[in-house]
Parts: C-alpha cells; sequence; structure tokens
C-alpha cells in the first residue's frame, strides 16, 4: 500500500514539472514569434505602401500638351514616345518608310521613262535607252513608233503622278503623328474617373423679367415644370 502511495506521488509530481516546463517554454517562445509576427506585418505594410506611391507616381504623370507637340514636329514619333505610346511608333515609322520607298521607286521609274520618252521623240539615232523596255525580240519601226511614244508619255506621267502622291501620303503620315500627339496629350489630362455621372432631377422654370431660370423646389409665381439634367465632372 506504501509502495502504491509513493508511486502515485512521484507520477503527480513528474507530470506537474512537464507542465510547468511546457508553460515555461512556451512563455519563453512567445516573445520571439511576437516580435517575428510585428516585423512580417511592417514589411507588408511598407511593401503595400511602396506599391501605392509608385502607382500613384504612374497614374498622375500627365504629359505636357505643348512639348508633345513640339517634340512630334521636331522628330517624327518623338510625340508618341513622349507620351509614352510606343506601341504607335511601328506604325508611324512602318508608314513612313513604305512612304519613302514608294517615292524612291516611283521617281526612278518616272526618271527612266522620261529619258526614254524624250529619246524616241528625237531624231538622234544613238539615244537609244528606251530599248530596254522593249521586250524581247521586239524593235520599233515606223510602223509602231507612234504606238510608243503614246505608252512612254502615259507611263511617264503615271510614274509622275504616283510619285507626287507619295510625297503627299509622307507629309499625311507626318501630319497625322503630329494630330495624334497634341490630341493624345490633351485628352491624357481629362477626368475619367468613376465621378463621371449625370442626374436628371424635376424643377420649376419662374419666370423673372422676361428671363427664365431654373429653380429646385419653387412652387411659386408663374411658371411651369421641367426637368434639369446635371454633368459631374
Amino acid at each position: 500500500m506504501l509502495y502504491i502511495i509513493l508511486l502515485s506521488l512521484s507520477f503527480a509530481s513528474a507530470t506537474m514539472a512537464q507542465t510547468e516546463n511546457r508553460e515555461a517554454s512556451e512563455n519563453d517562445a512567445s516573445p520571439l514569434d511576437s516580435t517575428m509576427n510585428k516585423n512580417v506585418a511592417e514589411i507588408n505594410l511598407l511593401a503595400e505602401r511602396a506599391i501605392k506611391e509608385a502607382g500613384g507616381k504612374a497614374s498622375s504623370w500627365r504629359p505636357d500638351v505643348k512639348k508633345a507637340l513640339w517634340m512630334a514636329i521636331v522628330i517624327p514619333g518623338g510625340g508618341q514616345i513622349y507620351n509614352r505610346k510606343y506601341w504607335k511608333l511601328p506604325l508611324i515609322y512602318g508608314g513612313l518608310v513604305g512612304c519613302v520607298y514608294a517615292l524612291t521607286w516611283n521617281g526612278q521609274m518616272y526618271s527612266d521613262y522620261q529619258k526614254a520618252y524624250i529619246d524616241i521623240m528625237d531624231d538622234d539615232p544613238n539615244t537609244k535607252s528606251y530599248e530596254k523596255f522593249l521586250h524581247l525580240g521586239m524593235q520599233i519601226n515606223e510602223t509602231n513608233i507612234e504606238q510608243y511614244k503614246t505608252i512612254f508619255k502615259n507611263r511617264k506621267d503615271r510614274y509622275r503622278r504616283w510619285r507626287d502622291l507619295s510625297i503627299f501620303c509622307m507629309i499625311g503620315v507626318y501630319g497625322l503623328s503630329i494630330i495624334d500627339a497634341y490630341v493624345d496629350a490633351s485628352l491624357s489630362q481629362f477626368d475619367i474617373s468613376d465621378d463621371l455621372s449625370m442626374k436628371v432631377t424635376p424643377a420649376y422654370i419662374s419666370g423673372s423679367e422676361g428671363k427664365k431660370k431654373v429653380v429646385c423646389g419653387d412652387l411659386l409665381g408663374a411658371g411651369g415644370l421641367g426637368v434639369r439634367c446635371q454633368l459631374n465632372f
């Protein structure tokens, strides 16, 4: 019996010691855990603040209209670069390169056919630059010379017209890039927030010395009922 009592007391003391050790370990670990949680919370707060500040700076940037206009005039595509609309650059430069190629090609063809037309119209037998435009085995003689004169004249005029059209197209692309840069910079200053709204409310229109004014809720005096539209922007 005494042995059982001693065994029970020893088991109880061991259990109490284990419980105290667990509580002590929890108390020792709790300051460290709280410190770590606090540091993590501060880091998250700083990260969120940095993201908000970066987003605010990016959204608050507005291009200057005059600067965008002058950049577009001085440098083709400079206005789009200043407005940070880089995706428009391939369209602008692609159009300009295409116009330059068309201008070069049509200008060269016009020069060649003009020389050929001049050579076929003169009486000098040594000027025969038109022969490079003839098909293999074809020759110009008295029977078909008038026909070839008409052909060379028409082609000369056609390529000259296409050359001039290429110049106008190049000027048009350049002008459109300037207009786009100006309009884009101007529209960036407009308010496109969620506050844009229109309210339609009933109103009472009363006469005042030959003029009409809108007075909400005024049901006195001569006048009539109407509708008032209010746009908030």
